[in-house]
């Protein structure tokens, strides 16, 4: 094994000295390279390595705190033909270092691990992606990742959407139907005690044909107990915990699904909103065009077709109001019901234009193994194949024999005061055993199925994985395109009114004609609208990022 380690560096840093690793994920360390500017966030790592030209990726969480002598990474011996790895984000040691070696992630339920079977293997993490990811927020900021848009009107609508939304209220009736269930398994682990009592009356035959008339009265007690020797009743407890913890996490991934929609639609509804207001004044300032026209036009200035042309452009711009008014009245509804109301019920509070909310600075990515901690989705999945498990230990431990103890007391006679004797008493109890010898294969059967559903999950939980990192580093892409293509058009804006401004001057003066001012006005129409677009992409981007990252709920 080779490792990498904080070496001594003397002057620059003593032994001992805690020092902050600057380093974004993917930097390349080569050999021999001293840890260097640590302050200005610039930093390598020697490699002491027998190997010349030995180079390694790191993979160091930003900020991360690494004391010098130990081990951040170990590499296998003669990886790769370049001598290249990529540390897997695994787990951290007690002192905070990260470590290539991939650890199995905890399935979680309200902060707590669970119990897993004894034969459940948790799945291996799946490696992250070079990520560079932006100047991260606290942690705390994906809890209530929507505050970060300082906007009191998305926070109200968040707060009573968690409380009406009727797909949250569906989770919360499957979560208790689970930790029901997990009460009717985790019963079969107890003895059962039952009371009784009859009255017959009866005939039987008799001598001579007479029959004989009776009654026959009787109280009393039986009790069964089912003795777990193989497990399987433990097994079917482990697969109700299971399901609980997957009820559990299903509620969390309909939350989190829940407040990205609501987020996303409320910023549709914003963006529509900044369109139409845009609409209405680029109408306006086409309709003082038009009207400067007609005058010129009576002054002999200009042509009818400057006019036919103004007053074209006019009805054109004024015919997408009536569209862009009832896109923003859908999407009020779209909101109306995921806060569980009738439709209208929010246009008076969302009618009013508001500006599209402005996205944070930094964006809290950190790592990958965080990430499989946090989305609901992948503790789900891993959920799954806890209860997949477990229920394979259920089907084998039919394949051997179920005891049971088992016993009745009461009281018995012809006539109902008997039943206060105790000469009529009668009791018995013993155990019993059962073990079946032929069924045509069904349990073997049944054995084969489960592990068919174990197999399953764990290719889901990989699925489900690998698509987790893909949404993140989309939506960290697209992100971060979308500013650059936010900065070019604001860019673009500002060049369009000045053409327009010069086009409007140069037509007063009789130096252009009015197709370069309609021009002017289509262009900076133009830029405005897909301005307004851009910003409206900025916030969704960054609040799929919120999604994809499993932001909006908080460990109990």
């Amino acid at each position: 094994m080779i490792e990498i380690k904080v070496p001594e560096l003397g002057e620059h840093i003593e032994t001992g000295t805690v020092v902050q690793i600057l380093v974004k994920p993917g930097a390349v360390l080569k050999r021999d390279q001293p840890l260097i500017e640590v302050e200005t966030g610039k930093a390598t790592l020697e490699v002491p390595s027998p190997t010349d030209g030995l180079v390694a990726e790191v993979l160091v969480q930003v900020g991360e705190t690494v004391r010098v002598g130990q081990v951040i990474l170990r590499l296998a011996a003669g990886a790769d033909d370049g001598g290249r790895r990529t540390d897997d984000g695994g787990r951290k040691t007690d002192d905070g270092i990260q470590k290539s070696e991939v650890g199995s992630q905890k399935s979680e339920v309200g902060g707590q691990p669970s119990a897993p079977s004894p034969n459940t293997q948790h799945p291996a993490a799946v490696p992250p992606p070079d990520t560079h990811s932006p100047t991260p927020l606290p942690a705390d900021a994906l809890v209530r990742w929507w505050e970060q848009f300082n906007d009191p009107v998305l926070n109200s609508l968040v707060t009573r959407a968690a409380q009406t939304n009727l797909d949250i209220r569906l989770a919360e009736s499957r979560l208790r139907q689970a930790r029901a269930e997990l009460g009717v398994t985790d019963a079969g682990l107890w003895p059962q005690l039952n009371m009784n009592g009859s009255a017959q009356r009866s005939r039987s035959p008799g001598p001579g044909g007479n029959g004989v008339i009776g009654n026959s009265f009787q109280a009393g007690f039986d009790a069964a107990w089912e003795l777990d020797i193989f497990g399987g009743t433990r097994r079917a407890v482990e697969a109700a915990e299971a399901d609980l913890a997957a009820a559990q996490e299903s509620r969390r991934d309909v939350l989190v699904s829940l407040l990205a929609e609501l987020a996303v639609d409320y910023v549709a509804l914003r963006g529509s909103q900044r369109r139409l207001v845009i609409a209405r004044e680029n109408l306006a300032m086409q309709q003082h065009s038009a009207e400067l026209t007609r005058l010129r036009f009576k002054g002999g200035l200009a042509s009818a077709l400057d006019v036919a042309n103004a007053a074209a452009q006019v009805a054109s711009t004024a015919a997408q109001l009536p569209m862009m008014e009832a896109a923003s009245q859908q999407t009020i509804h779209a909101l109306c019901l995921l806060l569980a109301c009738e439709p209208g019920a929010l246009t008076a509070e969302l009618s009013r234009p508001g500006a599209i909310p402005l996205a944070p600075a930094g964006i809290p990515v950190g790592v990958p193994s965080d990430l499989l901690r946090r989305r609901p989705d992948i503790r789900n999945a891993e959920a799954q194949i806890h209860g997949a498990t477990a229920r394979i230990g259920v089907a084998l431990a039919d394949l051997f024999p179920k005891f049971t103890l088992s016993g009745n007391a009461g009281l018995s006679g012809n006539k109902p005061h008997t039943l206060v004797d105790m000469h009529n008493r009668f009791w018995s109890f013993g155990p019993s055993a059962t073990w079946p010898i032929f069924d045509a294969g069904r349990i073997l059967s049944n054995v084969r199925v489960q592990r068919a559903l174990q197999e399953q999950a764990l290719l889901t939980y990989e699925k489900t994985v690998l698509t987790a990192l893909q949404e993140v580093e989309n939506a960290l892409v697209v992100s971060a395109r979308e500013q650059e293509h936010v900065r070019l058009l604001q860019e673009a804006v500002t060049a369009n009114r000045k053409a327009l401004n010069l086009a409007l001057q140069l037509y007063t003066e009789g130096q252009t004609d009015f197709l370069s001012v309609i021009e002017a006005q289509r262009s900076l129409y133009g830029a405005e609208e897909a301005l307004a677009l851009s910003d409206q992409a900025v916030a969704t981007d960054l609040i799929s990022l919120y999604k994809a990252l499993g932001g909006g709920w908080k460990k109990e």
